[in-house]
């Protein structure tokens, strides 16, 4: 799929693609994931995993098509994953996970990221999507209100970063109540 998308600041467009994840892409979306990880602020990990160990988890992934990374010219610069649920009783879920680098934020390229990774869900015969945001990620949480994803509860406490706790919003998408 190729997007044209308007940054939020000059009027200028750039030519963002969004696919499924391929092996070629592993190294950028560590290094990716690394960055947005560092920033400690959207994800429960403060740095990437090793490399042996992320591209293991990528390749889990790209065994049924259950990541989609956004591609500006051939450079990774996000991605959105939605893996199984652990259980024989949750096989209909997935768990959400995402990010962009900070450079490319707030111009729509969540939002085309978010929806491919959906429809392949969908696809897959999932039923239900679950993410869990932080309380302080308004931005985040106001996309995934905008896909259709409802707040399910408030985990207290939920992560710590840096000596200070975080409270995190629980969100689902039914398929029956997408968008």
């Amino acid at each position: 799929m190729r997007y044209m998308l308007e940054p939020s600041g000059p009027s200028y467009g750039m030519n963002v693609t969004i696919a499924q994840l391929a092996e070629r892409h592993f190294e950028q979306l560590r290094a990716v994931l690394d960055a947005v990880a560092r920033e400690r602020r959207y994800l429960a990990l403060f740095e990437a995993p090793p490399t042996h160990d992320s591209f293991a988890f990528y390749r889990r992934l790209l065994a049924d098509g259950q990541c989609h990374v956004a591609l500006q010219d051939a450079a990774v610069v996000g991605w959105c994953d939605i893996q199984p649920a652990f259980g024989h009783a949750r096989k209909h879920i997935g768990i959400l996970g995402m990010g962009l680098l900070a450079a490319f934020r707030h111009r729509g390229i969540g939002t085309a990221l978010l929806s491919a990774a959906v429809a392949a869900a969908w696809a897959r015969g999932l039923t239900r999507i679950e993410l869990t945001v932080r309380e302080d990620n308004a931005n985040a949480k106001r996309l995934y209100e905008r896909l259709g994803f409802r707040s399910e509860g408030l985990h207290k406490q939920s992560m710590l970063v840096a000596g200070q706790y975080h409270d995190c919003y629980s969100m689902a998408l039914l398929r029956a109540h997408a968008a």
